[in-house]
C-alpha cells in the first residue's frame, strides 16, 4: 500500500476537440495565436488545455491539441487532435470529418449513416463552448472540421471497423473525463464504496455502471439515501459477490441495454477488453420471447445492443426474458436470503 498512489484521470477526445476548436475560433475571431485555451466540461469545471499549434489567417483558423489519457490504457492516449474552423454564412455550427475520424455507414449508433463520427456529448460540450465566442463576434454560423493525424490506424485497434464506422476513430466523450481502467484499483474502490453503504446501514444497495445510470436510478428510487447507490463499472459479478459477502439484503442491478446483455449472456465482467456483445445470445433471447424468424435473423446481423433495443422496440416480453436472464446469472453470485432486482434503462438520446 505504501506503493499505491490515484490513478490520473485524463480528457476524452470530445473534451480535446472542444478546446483545440474553442482555441481555433478565438484565434479567428481575435485575429492571434494562442498557447493554452480554457473549456468548460459538462459539469461545470473549467479545464485549461495547452496547444500543440494554433495558425489563423481571416477565413479560418486551426488548433491542435494532444490527448492525455491519464493512466486509463486507451488506444488514443497521445493522438492528436486537430480542428479547423471557418466561416459559414448558414447559421448553426456544422461538423465535418477531416482525416483520420470515422464516417458513420450502419444504423444503430447515436450517429446516423452518413455523419461524421462525432458522437451528440462531444457535439454538444463543442457547440456550448463555442457559442459564446459567436455572440462576441456577432455570427451565427461556423463549420467544425475534426482530423486526427494517424486516426485510420487507430481504429483498427477499437471495434469501430465492427461497427461500421470507416475511415477513422469516433470522437467520444460524454463527461469529458477519461477514468482510468485499472482492475485492482477499480474494483477496490466498489468494494470500499460497498463497506461504506453497509456501514451507514443500507440494506438495498443499487448498483449502476456509471452515472448515466446512477441518475436515473436515483429517480426510481428516491427513498435510498446516497450511500446506497454505488457505481460498479463492469464488474458485475465481483460487485453482487462482495456484497453478498457482507450481507446485504436486497440488490438492485440497474444497468443499459450493452452492459446488461453482456451480463445475461454469461460474461462476469462487462468491460470491453473482456467481453464482447453475443448476438446469436440476443437473438435466442429473441426467440424466447416470441419473436418472428425473420426478426430473429435481423437481431443476429444488429452491431450493436442498442440497434438490437430499437428493433424490438415493440415487443416487451423480449426485455422481460432478457432481464430473466441476467438475474438468473446474477442469482448464482448470491445466498437465497439475498433479494436481486434487475432493472434495464432506457439508453439515452445523447451519450
Amino acid at each position: 500500500m505504501k506503493d499505491y498512489r490515484p490513478l490520473r484521470t485524463g480528457f476524452t477526445t470530445g473534451a480535446c476537440s472542444a478546446a483545440a476548436a474553442r482555441a481555433a475560433l478565438t484565434a479567428l475571431i481575435r485575429q492571434e495565436d494562442v498557447a493554452r485555451i480554457a473549456i468548460v466540461l459538462p459539469n461545470g469545471r473549467n479545464v485549461e488545455f495547452p496547444l500543440l499549434f494554433c495558425r489563423h489567417s481571416l477565413e479560418e483558423a486551426i488548433a491542435g491539441v494532444v490527448k492525455d489519457a491519464g493512466d486509463d490504457p486507451d488506444v488514443t492516449h497521445q493522438a492528436e487532435i486537430h480542428v479547423r474552423v471557418s466561416w459559414c454564412g448558414d447559421p448553426g455550427i456544422h461538423f465535418r470529418r477531416g482525416p483520420g475520424v470515422g464516417l458513420v455507414t450502419k444504423k444503430g449508433l447515436p450517429v446516423p449513416p452518413g455523419e461524421p463520427a462525432i458522437n451528440p456529448g462531444p457535439r454538444k460540450l463543442i457547440a456550448e463552448n463555442l457559442q459564446p465566442l459567436l455572440e462576441e463576434a456577432g455570427r451565427t454560423g461556423v463549420v467544425v472540421e475534426i482530423s486526427v493525424p494517424n486516426g485510420e490506424k487507430l481504429a483498427q485497434k477499437t471495434f469501430n471497423p465492427r461497427l461500421g464506422i470507416e475511415g477513422g476513430i469516433s470522437i467520444l466523450g460524454t463527461t469529458g473525463i477519461v477514468v482510468p481502467y485499472s482492475h485492482s484499483a477499480w474494483l477496490a474502490s466498489v468494494h470500499q464504496a460497498i463497506d461504506v453503504a453497509c456501514a451507514y446501514g443500507c440494506q438495498h444497495l443499487v448498483f449502476t455502471v456509471g452515472e448515466r445510470s446512477e441518475r436515473a436510478a436515483r429517480q426510481m428510487f428516491p427513498s435510498c439515501r446516497a450511500e446506497a447507490f454505488i457505481q460498479i463499472g463492469p464488474f458485475f459479478a465481483d460487485a453482487l459477490r462482495y456484497a453478498a459477502s457482507k450481507g446485504v439484503a436486497r440488490i438492485t442491478l440497474a444497468a443499459m441495454i450493452g452492459k446488461l446483455a453482456k451480463f445475461a449472456a454469461g460474461a462476469e465482467s462487462v468491460h470491453s477488453s473482456s467481453s464482447r456483445q453475443d448476438f446469436d445470445f440476443l437473438a435466442a433471447v429473441g426467440v424466447g420471447a416470441g419473436l418472428p424468424n425473420d426478426l430473429v435473423e435481423r437481431v443476429k446481423v444488429c452491431t450493436t445492443a442498442a440497434e438490437v433495443s430499437q428493433l424490438v422496440a415493440d415487443n416487451k416480453r423480449f426485455f422481460e426474458v432478457l432481464c430473466d436472464k441476467a438475474r438468473a446469472v446474477g442469482r448464482s453470485f448470491l445466498p437465497a436470503t439475498c433479494e436481486l432486482q434487475v432493472v434495464l434503462l432506457k439508453n439515452p438520446a445523447a451519450i
